[in-house]
């Protein structure tokens, strides 16, 4: 791994981790990804783990087993288990995972091995139906998580706060790739970039992620409205992505 290929603070981080892999996979490792939100600006490891994608060049259970163990260790640093794939599997499962595949080809660092991600072919179809399927079931969990919540400010916060970056940055992305623009990776220039082609209100994300970042408490007037807003905004996307023709 090179000494640009990662931010600082994630390189110093992953760089332990990586060489135990590197160890223990040897040739049996094709290559490794750092993914996701530890490479987008303002990556704060104290409320985020950083993730990454081991691609073999088969399955094999034996390192599966020497790779467990390192998560107690490493988890505790803030690195997240990785995900484990091979390429045969990244080929027959783009039709399957579109919206994850897309986050992956826009963000990632590839710090061992071959780039296979980079050149990804995401099918638009495939794309716009996961993206309507994402956003309906989106809708039920809010509706859900509201409920469950039971009008208890704290677990209605950390509903927002804990899930909105992994459950709504990749598929905003996915949204704006179907929609013809090529999604940028910082959350506030995302929710900009998906305001200005749709016309539609996402404040009450922004909202979220400023208070995220900040480890701001939110009141329960403030969680009220931005789930009213966040319901409404997502409810005119699923629409707008079902009517969408490819």
């Amino acid at each position: 791994m090179t000494e640009t290929s990662l931010p600082n603070q994630v390189a110093s981080l992953y760089q332990p981790f990586l060489r135990e892999v590197l160890a223990a996979g040897g040739q049996l490792i094709h290559s490794v990804h750092v993914s996701g939100g530890a490479l987008a600006e303002g990556f704060d490891p104290r409320v985020a783990d950083i993730h990454s994608v081991i691609v073999l060049q088969q399955m094999e259970f034996d390192f599966l087993k020497i790779l467990a163990p390192l998560g107690k260790k490493y988890g505790k640093k803030g690195i997240a288990a990785p995900l484990i794939m091979t390429p045969e599997y990244i080929n027959s499962s783009l039709d399957v995972f579109p919206i994850e595949f897309l986050d992956l080809k826009l963000l990632h660092r590839t710090v061992h091995g071959e780039d296979l991600l980079e050149n990804l072919k995401i099918g638009m179809a495939d794309l716009r139906q996961q993206c309507e399927r994402e956003l309906k079931s989106h809708l039920i969990g809010l509706r859900q998580g509201y409920l469950s919540a039971a009008g208890d400010r704290k677990i209605l916060a950390e509903g927002f706060l804990s899930h909105t970056y992994s459950r709504y940055l990749p598929l905003f992305r996915g949204v704006a790739y179907l929609l013809g623009k090529e999604p940028t990776i910082e959350p506030s220039s995302l929710l900009k970039q998906l305001k200005e082609t749709t016309g539609m209100d996402f404040d009450a994300f922004e909202t979220i992620f400023r208070a995220r970042d900040k480890r701001r408490n939110l009141s329960m007037d403030e969680l009220n409205t931005i789930f009213t807003q966040c319901y409404q905004t997502l409810e005119q996307l699923g629409n707008l992505v079902d009517e969408y023709q490819i």
